[in-house]
């Protein structure tokens, strides 16, 4: 005969490389005998819903198996809230009401299985498995419904940002065609001048989607060589096409001769280059871009500071989003994909790093990059 205590709620039991399975149950015996059938996993418990929303929030729930008449919180209801929070969440209700009600209001929040009471153990162990295949399953699915969503904004964005300089271009060509120009007429000239940098800018983005294919491509591992970062800011700067097209901005560089690092030298060229191009890109006519590079014996860190048009506190989060892009002007012809500082952050994430942003409308920003030294 098993020998069960009084387990408190919010309990948790350990095991090296299990799933983690939230039990809710306003009963500690049956939360007990839940913690003894599910030997293999990491097994949570909670008294009553609330408790086992608190769990849940701090991440990393795999199942959860909820009794449905709990005190604070009934399992109906905990199961709609965790079901709004993650909807590929897999949930059994335990119950030992045959109501038809009860039935119908957990498939109404999304049940994904039951388990009478008086529980039999073996049949809570495979429920559970069988649970673990069927969140993955629903995971793979909602990752495919993602990335099909992304690729059709993808193309979309494609579409507008190629249609645009193409319109300039096919124009000017009609009206060379019907004569409308003459070979010394003013506007002619400046008509061409404006089709050769429509033509750069295609040429620009032809260039970046194969930039971002690549990135895509690699975007799981780290090509770690040495790398010595102020020589690299020095390089980006030098061809850095924002910054030459930006004669009325002073730079001003402070970089510190820092040991040779092993980066991944690619993607953090990638994403120093996003930021200093920002810098300059988003700045007034005149004004500052300033760039430090500082080393302490734990870490390196990256300031680039701008005197430009800044952006207000609640858009600041939105610039790491794929595809968004700042529109100062609100014309919606704000040049580029919307990926840089999404690929950015996540390539300074890979390295064990930290970017952080603050800004103030018409006072600038500044980005700030903190970049381990040692290996991750």
């Amino acid at each position: 005969m098993l020998e069960l205590s009084q387990q408190p709620a919010l309990e948790q039991r350990q095991e090296p490389a299990g799933k983690k399975i939230l039990v809710v149950d306003d009963e500690a015996i049956i939360r007990d005998l839940c913690m003894r059938a599910l030997k293999g996993y990491t097994v949570l418990q909670a008294g009553n819903g609330e408790e086992a929303l608190q769990l849940f929030e701090r991440g990393g729930v795999d199942v959860i198996l909820s009794d449905v008449m709990m005190p604070k919180m009934n399992g109906i209801e905990l199961l709609r809230r965790v079901k709004e929070l993650d909807p590929t969440l897999v949930v059994i209700i335990m119950t030992g009401f045959a109501e038809k009600d009860v039935i119908l209001n957990a498939l109404k929040a999304d049940a994904d299985d039951f388990i009478a009471k008086p529980l039999n153990l073996l049949q809570l162990k495979t429920a559970v498995d069988k649970a673990l295949v069927k969140k993955a399953l629903k995971e793979e699915v909602s990752n495919l419904r993602q990335l099909d969503r992304l690729k059709t904004e993808f193309l979309s964005l494609v579409s507008h940002k190629f249609r645009t300089p193409l319109t300039s271009i096919s124009l000017f060509l009609q009206n060379l065609a019907a004569g409308v120009y003459e070979p010394g007429d003013e506007n002619h000239q400046k008509n061409l001048r404006l089709v050769y940098d429509e033509t750069c800018y295609l040429e620009r983005l032809v260039a970046d989607l194969l930039d971002f294919s690549r990135l895509m491509d690699s975007s799981s591992g780290l090509r770690r060589e040495p790398c010595q970062l102020d020589a690299l800011v020095t390089e980006i700067l030098s061809i850095s096409r924002e910054a030459h097209d930006r004669p009325g901005i002073e730079t001003l560089l402070a970089l510190a001769p820092l040991p040779v690092l092993a980066l991944d030298r690619t993607k953090i060229s990638f994403a120093f280059k996003q930021i200093i191009d920002n810098a300059y890109k988003f700045s007034k006519v005149t004004g500052t871009v300033s760039i430090s590079l500082t080393g302490e014996e734990s870490h390196v860190t990256l300031v680039v500071q701008d005197t430009g048009i800044g952006l207000p506190r609640d858009e600041i989060p939105k610039i790491f989003e794929k595809f968004y892009q700042v529109d100062p002007s609100h014309t919606g012809q704000i040049r580029g994909f919307g990926l840089g500082l999404f690929y950015a952050r996540e390539f300074i994430r890979q390295h064990g790093g930290t970017i952080t942003v603050d800004s103030e409308p018409g006072h600038g920003t500044t980005v700030t990059v903190i970049l381990p030294t040692s290996q991750v």
